[in-house]
Formats: structure tokens, C-alpha cells, sequence
């Protein structure tokens, strides 16, 4: 039977092998580009624009996430009640109390957001607050404390960036190419370097939606890892099983979200995928894993 620990455990190999695929796919994918094009400065480069790039982003990703989100923050004396329950649970898991943000929404769904521990946020809708009791908000608070505690937020600004590398590099790719740029001698003029060709076009253009794959698996593995260390600080699965049943049965799309923002959310904000004729092709593709599925492995716990 899967218990707690095996789940976290199973989850944090799984984000290892995502991670380490995916510097590695970064680093095939340049060196394919740069010895077709017979550039070799291009890696580099767009190294450098992504390393700027993710420094802007550790720094202002959380302000315009909660921008775009029309969040306030709110203090002490406007909900007393939600502040004793998150501050309880972030004296159980170790972390500073995180600053509290509410969208005014009557769909129900909430966020963690920040840098790191020592500048998280999370961000409720009222609906949320509203419509759970006691036992699931903790459920929820628990699961986005421990995005906080698992530096979930940083991972997938990350993760971002480097989704960011990989379709800079392929549009560079097939402008370069498509405007003749590159070494007319060597390796483009023989049958290797035909070859080379080829495979970069393919490359270019399967790559970026291949590094959105990994991106949304990375996603959806954080997902699991979020809610099986929640359960951990709350010791009782079943809060978070009820609140994932109660926001997955509410229809209502959260409207201040948007598809850059949605896999920050517990539960996908944008309801695009009620029904059942659903596939395996088609999860490929989703921010969050299956709720049913969620709810099963909290259940067997």
C-alpha cells in the first residue's frame, strides 16, 4: 500500500529525471544548431538572454502573477480565522508565515507564489474560504505551504526559462536557415551535413512543443509531491480529498485566470477539461494530473 513517504519519495526521482532530461535536450538541441549553422556563438548567447531573463523573473514573477490575478492583500484583523489556521500549519512545517492574498471570486481555487520561503504568498479566492470547511481549507493551505517548502514556485520559474532557451533557439534555427545563414563549407556541403540539416529542421520544429511536455509533466509531478507533503503537516488525507472533490465539482471558471497562469492553482482554474472522453494524448497537455487520480492516491494512504 502506498504510504505518505513513498509517494514524496517517488515524486522528487521523477523531478530529478524530468530535470536532468531536460538540461540535457537544452544541450543536444544547441549543439545540432550551432554545428549546422556553423555558429557556435549562439548557445552562448541565448544563454545569456535566458540567464537575464530568469533573473527578472525571481525577482518580479510573484508581483505580476498576483497582478494579473487582481489580488489584495489582506491583514490580520480581516480574517483572523484563516490567518491562526495558516499560521498553525507553518509552525508544523518549519516555514516563516507567508504573506495572505485574496482574489474576489466566487470559484473556488488558491495559489502559492514567491521566491522562496521567506517571500511566499498564498492567494485564496473567497470562494474557496466560503465554500470549504475547516478541515478541507486546511487540506489546501497544507498542499500550498508545501509548494512553498518544496521551493516549488523557483522550480517551475526555472523550468520557464528553459522552455524559453529551447523555442528561442529553434525560431533562430529556422530564421537562420531559412535566410541561408551559416557555413557554406565543411560539414554543410557533405552528406553529414545534410543529415545535420534535416534533423535541426525536425528538431526546430518539435522541440518547442516538446519542452511544453515536459514542462506541464514537471507540473503535474509537483502536483503530487504538493499534495503528499501537505498531508504530512495535516495527517489526514481525507480534508484534501474532499476539498479537491468540492473544487473539481464547481463548474465556475476562475476569471482572472489565464493559460500562463493556470498550473499555479490547486485545481485548473479554467475548467476546459469536463467530461469523459478523454485520453492519454490529451492529458499530455494538462497543467494538473487527473483529479480522480489525486483523490485515489490520497485515499490510499
Amino acid at each position: 500500500m502506498a504510504t505518505t513517504y513513498t509517494e514524496i519519495g517517488s515524486n522528487k526521482r521523477k523531478t530529478v529525471f524530468f530535470m536532468a532530461g531536460f538540461l540535457i535536450f537544452i544541450i543536444a538541441l544547441g549543439w545540432i544548431f550551432s554545428r549546422v549553422l556553423g555558429m557556435y556563438w549562439i548557445l552562448p548567447l541565448v544563454v545569456v538572454i535566458a540567464s537575464v531573463q530568469a533573473i527578472a523573473s525571481y525577482w518580479y514573477s510573484d508581483r505580476i502573477t498576483l497582478a494579473i490575478s487582481k489580488a489584495k492583500e489582506i491583514t490580520h484583523d480581516e480574517n483572523k480565522e484563516l490567518f491562526h489556521l495558516v499560521e498553525n500549519l507553518c509552525i508544523t512545517a518549519g516555514l516563516p508565515m507567508p504573506r495572505i492574498y485574496i482574489i474576489e471570486d466566487s470559484a473556488p481555487n488558491a495559489f502559492a507564489t514567491g521566491r522562496d520561503p521567506k517571500h511566499a504568498v498564498i492567494c485564496y479566492t473567497t470562494g474557496i474560504i466560503n465554500k470549504l470547511d475547516k478541515a478541507e481549507l486546511e487540506g489546501v493551505t497544507a498542499h500550498e505551504l508545501s509548494h512553498v517548502g518544496n521551493y516549488d514556485i523557483r522550480l517551475m520559474t526555472v523550468i520557464v526559462i528553459l522552455v524559453g532557451i529551447v523555442t528561442l533557439l529553434s525560431d533562430w534555427f529556422l530564421r537562420f536557415t531559412f535566410f541561408g545563414v551559416g557555413d557554406d563549407e565543411g560539414d554543410s556541403n557533405s552528406q553529414l551535413g545534410l543529415i545535420l540539416m534535416i534533423v535541426g529542421i525536425v528538431l526546430a520544429l518539435l522541440a518547442p512543443i516538446a519542452a511544453v511536455l515536459i514542462q506541464l509533466a514537471l507540473s503535474r509531478n509537483r502536483e503530487y509531491l504538493a499534495d503528499s507533503s501537505g498531508v504530512l503537516l495535516t495527517r489526514y488525507p481525507e480534508g484534501l480529498a474532499l476539498a479537491l472533490e468540492k473544487i473539481s465539482a464547481d463548474t465556475e471558471p476562475l476569471e482572472v485566470a489565464n493559460k500562463a497562469t493556470a498550473h499555479l492553482y490547486i485545481t485548473n482554474p479554467l475548467k476546459e477539461h469536463k467530461g469523459s472522453s478523454r485520453g492519454w494524448f490529451s492529458g499530455l497537455f494538462d497543467t494538473h494530473p487527473p483529479i480522480e487520480e489525486r483523490i485515489k492516491k490520497l485515499r490510499e494512504m
